[in-house]
């Protein structure tokens, strides 16, 4: 048995062979040697006395009592960050801060409300926050110019982390004379792909999750680069919109626009992404928790991603 604790890195990359699929893709994330790695979990099964992996010629995978070891692993991991990240904030007297980058949906209607949540019980983080179309999100989270990112969008992004920490619906909106407002009928995809719309730009969540529901391009009577502008244009009576439920929902109850049913049925994720391990630690876990709660913001409950 046991009776001195084990090696932190070892933990951590025995956690990275789990989220990741194998020792190999583990080590990469953990940034070790594959080496080095297999003799680190080899210390790590001598010093619990447990055998953690299964080894064959098609590589190795975790065994059941690894998969459980795994589990306690993540807190102990977890716990040990939070100690050198809170010791390094103490040593050098510096503010914890984050860098968010969010779609404009989001960072409109739902990040002040996280935020204001979050420094409820962070009173000293600073927080810099980006706002973006979901495009310019992924890019600004790649190129490492921020820390956490929430974007829009009808499919998952590819090579990031992500999380679906709330849900949205967008719908049809017109003008108050316009003539879809008398009709009984839903609107269908056919008539609103051939309907000119005010739509927002190329590379916006709204737009990628409109196109997708027409199975094509929309044919866009005015580009505009916020939600704000394409509400105001639509109620100037330029043109249709689709758009987020929450970006109108001021507008409906003023009668400055006015919902028409389609038959679209446009629900789509808003996402947490992120790089780096797939669980997150510290101050974007705890953004990320707070996101998902249920309420105003339509999410699900979670712990920690």
């Amino acid at each position: 048995m046991p009776t001195t604790w084990p090696d932190l890195a070892a933990l951590e990359l025995l956690v990275a062979v789990a989220d990741h699929g194998s020792l190999s893709a583990g080590a990469r994330a953990a940034g070790m040697a594959q080496p080095n790695a297999s003799r680190s979990i080899s210390r790590l099964e001598r010093h619990l006395g447990v055998t953690l992996l299964h080894r064959s010629t098609r590589g190795s995978t975790l065994t059941d009592s690894g998969l459980l070891v795994v589990e306690w692993a993540r807190a102990v991991v977890d716990a040990g960050h939070e100690l050198l990240d809170g010791a390094r904030s103490l040593a050098s007297g510096t503010t914890e801060s984050i860098v968010v980058a969010a779609s404009q949906t989001v960072a409109e209607h739902l990040l002040p409300a996280w935020l204001g949540a979050l420094r409820a019980v962070r009173p000293d983080l600073r927080v810099e926050v980006h706002v973006r179309n979901t495009h310019d999100v992924l890019n600004e989270l790649r190129d490492g110019r921020c820390d956490l990112g929430f974007i829009e969008g009808p499919r998952p992004p590819r090579g990031v982390n992500h999380l679906v920490v709330a849900h949205d619906e967008l719908i049809l909106v017109v003008p108050p004379g316009h003539q879809w407002v008398r009709r009984r009928q839903p609107v269908t995809a056919d008539e609103l792909r051939s309907t000119p719309l005010v739509t927002r730009e190329a590379g916006s969540g709204t737009r990628n999750a409109l196109d997708d529901a027409l199975g094509g391009p929309a044919q866009p009577a005015l580009e505009l680069s916020s939600n704000a502008a394409v509400r105001v244009s639509v109620a100037s009576g330029t043109a249709p919109a689709v758009l987020s439920r929450l970006a109108v929902t001021e507008a409906l109850a003023a009668g400055t626009v006015r919902e028409v049913p389609t038959a679209l049925g446009i629900r789509r994720d808003l996402r947490a992404v992120w790089t780096g391990p797939r669980r997150l630690r510290g101050v974007a876990a705890d953004l990320v928790t707070i996101a998902g709660r249920p309420g105003g913001s339509g999410g699900r409950p979670l712990g920690h991603p």
